[in-house]
């Protein structure tokens, strides 16, 4: 009997899950078939023939990451929030993502594929990653220049270099949750980030951004 038309005999949801904490946890190079194999339980025939190769599985495992523990960034494009509530609650919550201990610490986005491999055929891996990157910096510079028309920032601010500086931030959550810096220190640094962008509503402070 022809198997067109089967359904796959796996939950893609459960393999996913399994390469995504892996790649997170180990990054894309240090990730090898065999435990990719062990953590979803399917043979290389099966890993190939649903996702291509090791670089289709990452693509689909950040697109996991990204609908799933990685959609807490996009909360800065939330345009019913005030851009200064938009960013703080970007930044608090994700220091809340990735401290979390039910997975890995830090961001997948950030920590995985940004490494050149020795053979140069990891491109569309970094591809990958960065373009999320660049989805996440798109996104903030449109919550600054909106704090500029808001009045929350002058308007004659750099809006690239603060673009920089937040998107910055975000990205070096990952290093130092990995070194061991305490999420309660790391809300305190995102505090003081936000104290640049003083709004003229007091109340739109971070203990909001967190509620």
């Amino acid at each position: 009997m022809s198997s067109v038309g089967r359904p796959r005999a796996f939950d893609e949801g459960l393999v996913l899950d399994a390469a995504m904490l892996l790649f997170w946890r180990q990054g894309y190079e240090a990730t090898s078939m065999a435990q990719l194999r062990e953590a979803t339980g399917l043979s290389s025939a099966s890993l190939y023939g649903a996702f291509g190769s090791k670089e289709g599985l990452f693509t689909r495992a950040v697109e996991h990451y990204v609908s799933g523990p990685g959609s807490v960034t996009d909360v800065v494009a939330d345009e019913s929030l005030t851009p200064h509530q938009a960013v703080a609650r970007l930044l608090h919550g994700s220091i809340d993502m990735q401290t979390d201990p039910t997975h890995p610490r830090g961001c997948l986005v950030a920590l995985s594929g940004t490494l050149e491999a020795q053979d140069g055929h990891d491109t569309g891996v970094r591809e990958v990653v960065a373009a999320r990157r660049a989805t996440d910096r798109t996104r903030i510079r449109a919550a600054v220049v909106r704090g500029v028309g808001w009045g929350e920032l002058p308007e004659d601010i750099d809006t690239n270099a603060v673009t920089t500086m937040i998107h910055g931030f975000l990205l070096g959550i990952s290093t130092q949750v990995r070194d061991g810096v305490a999420a309660q220190e790391l809300h305190a640094a995102a505090d003081a980030l936000l104290r640049l962008w003083t709004p003229a509503d007091s109340t739109a402070g971070s203990s909001t951004a967190r509620s």
